[in-house]
């Protein structure tokens, strides 16, 4: 979550994302996990508590956005247009960020005090900020707004609770079962409320996409009530605050009064609070969201854009840089990699299907027939049955790999062992690799043919035209710590 790489980033990366120095080592600790229960989602703040937030919404403008910028491989594209700024653009110059294209915008890739490995083992074993401002924030309402949005993704959104979140993948709209994006979606407070999260490099086609959608779904429905709007937080700052330590950080900066227990927001979960800023004063409600992108416990906040520094400057003063650090794009790549999360346009496009990328957990169980309403829904309702049970299935999968030798890159082959004895066939080809800090082993991910996708199966990835032995791996690489949530204890009989 059609890319065009940065060449700045990708030579970051590859020199920085490397395994672990004796500086990253001194930053690793050891952590007991405690399983815990999910429990029904608490009551939002009051709708009056919301309004000054959601008083920004605006109608969605038709917008132009610059050639995607990221990761692993470099290209000789390049853009006039000029990149846009997040609210947070001064205070990563304050901090000695390396800024570097992005879905359009001048992001941090890191910071001058960490190397990305030594980012990456601080957000797991302490918290990292992220500015994630640069994600495209979208509200959808109306009486037809869970409807509309259960025809253009496969997940139930209908039966989501207020406050709740799900991942869902956006399909072609030509039934091919084709992955357009993937977003979040969280049901806000209120009728028809939704909010989605789609990714920076896809705004454009997204934009594209939901302006016709929107309009074709209205078009049918005129008469029956069901009309759908489509809004923008135009000017919004968005924050991923990630590790073991982000809950006692922003328990710290809940503003005065707030009566938010975040021991009940589990993952998945949003609600609305306000905050302390940096020199004082209060912001206006924010929307936290517990989950985020690195498989580390977390929270992704919503700010208006001119209260997002004083919010994240609060946040880093409340924690501490013995706790909280400020995190870039290189970080988030290997941290999302070991916790086996795909990025759009590498790992996930429109010529692959949910069932080949492993994500069948996107499709509700409640709309795996053919049937079921979405775009797409009959392809993918046959590909749930296993090939050669009369019916198609599917050719390939996503796999996780651990490659000996040399880190294995996006585009790079994947072929049978050469000591098979026979002529290598290709298998498969990599979207995503780098070293893992954690685990100090190189790790990537791919997609292989069928038959090829089972854990413990030997190939060769040919990296720089040599054969490098690897071997397919169970995803996540790293165990992911998401919390679930406490239960409210109840009271005793008396």
């Amino acid at each position: 979550m059609q890319s065009t790489r940065s060449i700045a980033l990708a030579r970051t990366l590859r020199g920085a994302c490397r395994a672990p120095s004796q500086t990253a080592r001194r930053y690793t600790t050891t952590r007991t996990l405690t399983s815990s229960t999910s429990l029904t989602q608490q009551q939002g703040q009051p709708q009056t508590q919301q309004q000054k937030h959601q008083t920004t919404l605006t109608r969605l403008p038709q917008t132009h956005t610059q050639t995607r910028h990221y990761a692993s491989t470099p290209s000789t594209t390049t853009t006039t247009t000029p990149l846009q700024k997040t609210p947070l653009h001064a205070l990563h110059l304050r901090h000695g960020a390396k800024l570097v294209p992005f879905g359009g915008f001048e992001m941090p890739v890191q910071y001058a005090n960490l190397s990305v490995s030594e980012s990456h083992l601080f957000t797991r074993a302490h918290a990292s900020l992220f500015d994630v401002s640069h994600m495209v924030q979208r509200v959808f309402s109306g009486p037809g707004a869970a409807a509309f949005l259960q025809r253009v993704t496969p997940a139930g959104i209908a039966a989501l609770p207020p406050g709740r979140s799900t991942l869902a993948v956006l399909m072609k709209e030509d039934g091919s079962g084709g992955i357009v994006d993937d977003l979040m979606v969280t049901r806000l407070e209120g009728e028809g409320r939704f909010y989605v999260v789609t990714n920076a490099a896809c705004r454009e086609k997204d934009d594209g996409y939901f302006g016709r959608e929107v309009e074709k779904w209205n078009r049918e429905v005129v008469g029956e009530g069901l009309g759908v709007v489509e809004e923008r937080w135009s000017r919004e700052g968005l924050v991923a605050l990630q590790g073991p330590e982000a809950e006692g950080i922003l328990k710290m900066v809940l503003a005065e009064g707030e009566e938010l227990n975040l021991r009940r927001l589990g993952f998945g979960q949003s609600a609305w609070a306000k905050l302390k800023m940096s020199g004082g004063g209060t912001s206006s409600s924010v929307l936290i969201s517990r989950g985020g992108y690195t498989g580390e416990d977390g929270f992704e906040i919503s700010i208006l854009a001119d209260e997002t520094v004083g919010v994240t400057e609060a946040l880093l003063e409340a924690g501490g840089p013995e706790k909280v650090q400020l995190a870039g794009l290189g970080a988030r790549d290997s941290l999302r990699l070991e916790a086996g999360l795909c990025l759009y346009g590498h790992d996930l496009s429109e010529t692959t299907t949910p069932v080949d990328a492993s994500l069948r957990w996107v499709v509700s169980k409640q709309r795996r027939g053919p049937d079921a309403g979405y775009y797409g829904a009959e392809v993918i309702s046959e590909q749930f049955e296993a090939k050669g049970k009369g019916q198609p299935g599917v050719d390939r999968r996503r796999v996780g790999l651990i490659v000996e030798g040399a880190p294995a890159r996006e585009g790079a082959k994947i072929v049978t062992r050469v000591e098979e004895g026979l002529q290598p066939v290709e298998v498969g080809v990599v979207t995503s690799g780098c070293p893992s800090p954690t685990l100090g082993k190189n790790i990537a991910m791919a997609y292989v043919d069928t038959g090829f996708h089972k854990v413990g199966r030997e190939v060769d990835v040919l990296v720089r035209g040599r054969p490098r032995k690897a071997v397919v791996a169970k995803m996540p690489f790293v165990a992911t710590k998401y919390f679930k949530g406490e239960k409210e204890k109840e009271e005793p009989d008396v």
